[in-house]
């Protein structure tokens, strides 16, 4: 076992010695094993490193219940001050189900307290080179292990040890078996670390970031004004500053979910979904509910409630919304069906919690003769309370895997069969859209749902990773236009655009905190304002004659955006390829002599043309070219 002499560690029971002094900003390293290991978990090694792994998935995935369930640590700290939280973990082969974990929500012994924070997504992100600074995000993936930046992530943004009280109980615990806990840090905040200062518990040398450009307001008019397709945001609290300058639709991020309107039972809160409503109701915006069903976010208190009683509970929670807000325009019944049925997990113990899941599958039907029937079942009351609303399914991780995609299709077959669904929605999370471009098989299986559903598509959660800019600007310009240029597709949402973002330390938000625009958000709404070019039609002609390379013609195109450079010309199709196209000037010019002079004089012949202006290819344009 191996015990940092700048922090004495223990688990269960607790004990800690006087430490000597430390430089100012070392920092406080935590070993994973330091605690008393109870059978609950199994200790290894690994590339150099010793693990602490819990060797089933946490009951019902849920936090710690109990001691054993725990790693519980006595951390003696140098000064009083506040701290950020730093972990050295690996991610299993596994990847999104093999990352997460739990901290204490702030110092002290969280055992029998709700006072968890889940640790999760963090299968990218991370650092492993010695020099690089550890900040949010990281280019770190799967099977190594990485330090992660907890603070700005997950947990308390500041981690106080005030004076006269140096030693704080710090809690942790496991919830999935192929994440690999190697230790904690505690490093002074307002100083950066490298991975090799947290790596030797030196002082921090690493660099801080940048300062964020000046702050800016932006004038609107939202996005998408005067395009035939939405383009929102989630709403919340942290996503609400000039959200109506950027954005024309509105989904409650998680006011409209049931546990955080109805946490106690018959006691609602509606404060943010009512504050999401009012952005809508206020603009003229589209309001989206999310969500009605799911297996997340569900109240505690209907885990273990009879069937019968939880099926009259889900039509009181169906009607308080219906009555609360009468005309909501789209709504999603169900959320995630494939992946978070609201189903406790087989390995929950009686009496355990489900962290959520509702537990309420059985009430609506269970799968019973359709295989599907608790989804039918649920759409069946959504049309009964909700008669004029647009009704959707929605799920993430559909249109990048062939077998979720026809799974998928499948169900909303079934519903439609029915009249039950309007509308489909996938959630376009980073994690599905990392297809190399040009992304041919999210192409493939969204032509397949479109095709096989024949119903409006909606993208519901769209975020794009990427700490830096480059990174960030690439992965849209790469994404974006493949959902919002199909023309199937019929609105898209963004999961957040500011810090405060689910996927903050993944890089995903768009904008600064004081409002500044990263590049991705310019481009964003540089591309979706853009008027495509058109090519203008000329008559032009040739001799018959003509040797190779004889210059036809320039093209020539318009734009009602002003200064656009054209580029990128190129033929659609063209007259048995006797002409080709400059891709940088449009020059058109002989390119098979032999076949022109076959070509009766007086033949008209099309050429069919098309340009880029810098954000959207033009269709294709016809220069008609007479043989003379």
């Amino acid at each position: 076992m191996s015990m940092d002499s700048r922090a004495l560690l223990s688990a269960c029971v607790f004990w800690a010695v006087p430490i000597a002094a430390v430089a100012q900003t070392e920092p406080v390293i935590v070993e994973a094993e330091s605690a008393t290991i109870s059978s609950a978990y199994a200790v290894g090694t690994a590339d150099g490193a010793t693990y602490v792994t819990i060797v089933n998935d946490s009951p019902g995935f849920g936090p710690p219940a109990n001691a054993e369930g725990a790693l519980t640590y006595s951390v003696t700290f140098p000064a009083a001050g506040n701290y950020d939280l730093y972990a050295r973990f690996r991610v299993g082969p596994m990847g999104g189900s093999d990352d997460s974990f739990y901290i204490g929500n702030g110092f002290g012994d969280k055992v029998g307290t709700g006072q968890w924070v889940l640790v999760n997504q963090v299968d990218g992100g991370g650092f492993t080179t010695p020099a690089d600074t550890v900040r949010n995000g990281g280019p770190a993936t799967t099977n190594v292990f990485k330090w992660f930046r907890l603070t700005g992530f997950a947990g308390p943004a500041t981690w106080t040890v005030p004076e006269g009280n140096l030693t704080q109980v710090f809690s942790a615990g496991g919830r999935e078996t192929g994440n690999f806990i190697d230790k904690f840090a505690f490093g002074r905040q307002g100083s950066w670390y490298t991975v090799n200062n947290l790596d030797t518990g030196s002082a921090a040398t690493g660099t801080p970031p940048p300062p964020p450009p000046p702050p800016y307001t932006p004038p609107g008019p939202p996005i998408a004004t005067g395009k035939p397709k939405y383009l929102g945001s989630a709403h919340s609290p942290a996503q609400t500053a000039n959200f109506a300058a950027y954005w024309n639709q509105v989904t409650p991020e998680n006011g409209g979910k049931w546990a955080s309107v109805e946490s106690t039972r018959d006691v609602m809160d509606w404060t943010q979904a009512d504050a999401a409503y009012q952005m809508a109701r206020s603009n003229g915006f589209v309001f989206k509910w999310h969500v009605l069903v799911w297996g997340n976010q569900q109240p505690e208190w209907m885990q273990n409630l009879p069937p019968a009683e939880q099926l009259e509970e889900l039509r009181e929670w169906y009607a308080a919304i219906a009555a609360r807000y009468p005309d909501l325009e789209q709504i999603e019944v169900v959320n995630e069906p494939l992946h978070d049925p609201p189903l406790a997990p087989a390995n929950t113990p009686p009496g355990q919690s489900c962290g959520g899941c509702g537990n309420y599958y059985e009430a609506l039907g269970g799968a019973g003769a359709t295989g599907w029937d608790w989804i039918v079942n649920a759409f069946a009351l959504a049309r009964e309370y909700f008669p004029n609303a647009k009704l959707m399914l929605n799920d993430y991780s559909i249109v990048n895997d062939g077998n979720a995609v026809r799974t998928y299709v499948g169900i909303v077959k079934l519903l439609k069969a029915r009249g039950l669904i309007d509308l489909v929605g996938i959630q376009g999370h980073a994690f599905s859209t990392t297809e190399p471009a040009p992304m041919p098989n999210l192409r493939a299986n969204l032509d397949y749902l479109a095709s096989k559903t024949a119903l409006p598509i909606y993208v519901t959660e769209l975020d794009v990773d990427g700490n830096d800019d480059p990174v960030q600007l690439a992965g849209y310009q790469k994404i974006f236009p493949v959902f919002w240029e199909h023309p199937a597709v019929h609105g898209i949402t963004l999961w957040g655009y500011r810090p405060g973002h689910w996927r903050t330390a993944q890089g995903a938000w768009l904008v600064y905190e004081n409002g500044a625009e990263r590049p991705a958000m310019q481009w964003l709404q540089r591309y979706v304002r853009n008027d495509r070019a058109e090519v203008v039609h000329q008559f032009l002609s040739i001799s018959a004659n003509a040797p190779a390379g004889t210059v036809v013609g320039t093209a020539s195109a318009s734009d009602a955006d002003t200064d656009t450079p054209f580029s990128l010309w190129q033929t659609e199709y063209s007259s048995g390829g006797i002409f080709a196209i400059d891709p940088n000037t449009g020059v058109i010019t002989v390119a098979d002599a032999a076949a022109l002079s076959t070509v009766p004089k007086g033949t008209e012949l099309k050429l069919f043309v098309s340009v880029w202006d810098g954000y959207q290819r033009s269709e294709p344009g016809s220069v008609s070219i007479e043989v003379k």
